[in-house]
This record gives C-alpha cells, structure tokens and sequence, in this order.
C-alpha cells in the first residue's frame, strides 16, 4: 500500500508496525542512512529481535531506538497509536481534544492530552527571515467572559492581562503566505511595534486598525489604516485574513478544547498556526511536514506541568 492520503487509510496502514518503522526511519533519515542521535556516527547495527540500533563508537546509551530524540522519546505507546495522533491534529481543523483521542485509541485521557501536547510542540516552526510584500498585523482577546464566570473565579483569573483579565495575543500575516501569532503581555506601542519590526522587512505593506499602538510605523513601512468604526474594507487596506485566522483560532478554543490556561495558550496557537500556514497541502502532505518536525524535541510531563524539580509522593 502507498502512502495514506485519508484518515482511513492512515488507520489502516500505522496498524502494521513495520509500516510505522518504515515511515519514521524514512522521514528520521531521508538519506537511507541511520545516524546515532548521541554522536552522529553512522557505524551503527540494527538488532532486529530487540528492534533498536546499536552504536559502535564507544560512549554511554549506545543503542538506540527510533523514538529518541523526538517528541515519542520514553513513550511506553507504540507508533501504532502516535501516528493517527499525528494524522488528527495535523489535519483536524477546529483541533481534537484529549478526551475524543482518550476514546478514540483506548488510552487514558490523562496520557491523550500529554500526548496533543507533545505534537503541539511538533508544530511549533521558526520564523525564518522577515515577511515582505502586504503585510496584516492586528490582535485580539482570548479567555471566558466575566459576566459568566462565578466571583470567586473572576477575582482568580482576571488580573489586568486585557478587557476583563483576557490574555492578548498579536500576529503578522503575509498575505500570501503565512502568519506569525504570538501571546504579548499589553497592546502598548513597545510590544506591538516589536513584533512588527522583528517579523516584517522594511518598506513593506503594513495594514493595521486604527489602535494609537500602530502609531509611528509610517518611516519603516507603508502604513495604512483601517478604521472599524467607519468600515471593514477600504479597496485593498483591511485585516480580513487575520479575522479568518482568529475565527479559526477561536473556533477551536471555544469549541473544541473549551477551557484552555493561559499558561497553555501558545501551544494552541502553535498548533492553530501549523494548519494555517499550510492549508493549501492535502492531509497526506500536512502529515509528512509534522512527522518531519518532531526530531530534536522533547517535552516531559513534569516540563508541562511546571512541576520540574518537585519530589513526587
């Protein structure tokens, strides 16, 4: 059998384990050749009964398995359950949540939801170089209404970060391309401005709403202003491809996962960012780019839940 293309397929195919080894080794070692993740040798053996590698260099941890040095590293569950997870939320638009992966693969949804998060963390890409051409940057409020949550609760959550105690969170879109969203502490000029500067080459299209923060940018970059209160759409000067990302973003977090901590909250735009910026592949091709972008990542459970150093009881 091919390749997968549908989530059937995809079933299907990871249920054989010699295909799941066959797709990671392949996307691990493009090149046909298997390196050690401890010392980049290629003199290495592959001990079929005990299916892992062993180094012939001489230094500690010489064998080796296909899930070291990725996001899988120490997960007691076969790739037999990690690629569908990487299929789902690869191409789940409005995102999957621990408790349908928990019912959908038979785990506990404690491990599903440690799971989601380690392919989050798959999902976050560098920003390589500045974006060019026409460029939307606006930002929006994220977290529960006040009205609805109990006073206890309110006094809790809202502490300044925005409107009510919501997080803020800020993106740069390339027309063309793709967007860039990230959590920033306030809406003033010093963090919106940077953001800007840091992601988007000067001289370049920059289309904002009429927020003072913006205020200043007219000597780096062709600023031109929307103003909502008076339109949406001014000829070609509006932010409507970032109100399409922030839908999509919001639709997910409402929706889908309902109450995320703002502390997690990058982990989901990560995730929401990963589809977007390529939603023009197919399913089998989101896939692959994912699969391709676990190596050298790794995220422990005590990492994800701040308990790092913590005696366990």
């Amino acid at each position: 059998m091919k390749s997968p293309k549908t989530l059937q397929e995809a079933i299907i195919y990871f249920s054989d384990p010699d295909n799941c080894h066959r797709t990671v080794v392949a996307m691990r070692w493009p090149d046909g050749k298997v390196r050690c993740p401890h010392c980049d040798s290629q003199q290495v053996t592959y001990l079929e009964k005990a299916r892992v590698w062993k180094c012939r260099e001489k230094h500690a941890k010489q064998k080796f398995s296909l899930k070291i040095g990725t996001i899988f590293e120490d997960s007691p569950l076969g790739l037999d359950k990690w690629l569908p997870v990487v299929w789902l939320i690869a191409n789940a638009k409005n995102g999957i949540s621990s408790w349908e992966v928990h019912r959908a693969l038979g785990v506990t949804q404690k491990t599903a939801w440690f799971m989601l998060h380690r392919v989050r963390l798959g999902m976050q890409s560098p920003f390589a170089g500045r974006l060019s051409g026409e460029i939307e940057v606006d930002e929006t409020f994220i977290g529960g209404k006040a009205r609805n949550m109990h006073a206890d609760k309110r006094g809790e959550r809202i502490k300044g970060r925005g409107p009510d105690g919501k997080t803020i969170v800020a993106a740069v879109l390339d027309r063309h391309g793709e967007v860039r969203a990230t959590v920033l502490p306030t809406r003033r000029k010093g963090g919106l401005q940077k953001l800007i500067r840091d992601n988007v080459a000067p001289g370049s299209s920059v289309y904002t709403d009429a927020l003072k923060s913006y205020d200043g940018l007219d000597g780096e970059f062709v600023h031109q202003v929307i103003d909502h209160a008076e339109a949406y759409v001014k000829g070609n000067v509006h932010t409507n491809g970032l109100e399409n990302f922030w839908s999509l973003l919001k639709r997910g977090l409402k929706g889908t996962y309902v109450s995320t901590e703002p502390f997690h909250l990058y982990r989901y735009i990560d995730e929401q960012s990963f589809r977007f910026n390529n939603r023009k592949g197919n399913d089998g091709e989101r896939f692959s780019k994912l699969l391709a972008q676990v190596v050298g990542k790794r995220l422990t459970y005590e990492e994800l839940t701040g308990k790092v150093g913590e005696t366990p009881f």
